[in-house]
């Protein structure tokens, strides 16, 4: 079983994974704070000073108007954030652009990488298929 174990890690896809994933939760980290530091500041201009993260709605607990998210939470209220819904969403489609962007870029590059077949010159035109088994049936009249 442990052999299984090393031969299972030892794959490279195994690895390529991994390290899929480590830059995965990087990459994740730039494009939070690409969003939270840049993004939403103009959708938030955009939208009259609008900041979703704040955006909520108390289905119990006491909360006084305007507090934060966040005040609201530790308060003990009961609250439907749905404007950290719409930043995950918001989120979501920033992360979904920027890796079909970088998967179409990596696709022109491969493109350009790989040399394209030179024409290919027309081969001799040998004998058929037909005329082939006409030669070996006469052949084998011959030696009959």
């Amino acid at each position: 079983m442990l052999n299984e174990f090393k031969d299972f890690i030892a794959k490279g896809n195994v690895m390529d994974m991994a390290v899929g994933i480590i830059i995965g939760a990087a990459f994740t980290a730039i494009v939070s704070s690409l969003v939270a530091d840049l993004i939403n500041p103009f959708i938030g201009l955009f939208m009259g000073g609008i900041d979703f993260t704040n955006m909520y709605v108390v289905l119990s607990g006491e909360v006084a108007a305007g507090t934060s998210l966040e005040a609201a939470r530790e308060a003990g209220a009961a609250v439907f954030a749905y404007g950290a819904f719409i930043m995950a969403i918001i989120n979501f489609l920033i992360i979904a652009f920027v890796v079909f962007m970088l998967v179409r870029f990596v696709n022109k590059v491969k493109d350009q990488a790989t040399p394209s077949a030179p024409e290919a010159e027309e081969a001799p035109a040998g004998p058929t298929e037909l005329e082939v088994l006409l030669e070996i049936r006469d052949s084998l009249a011959k030696s009959a």
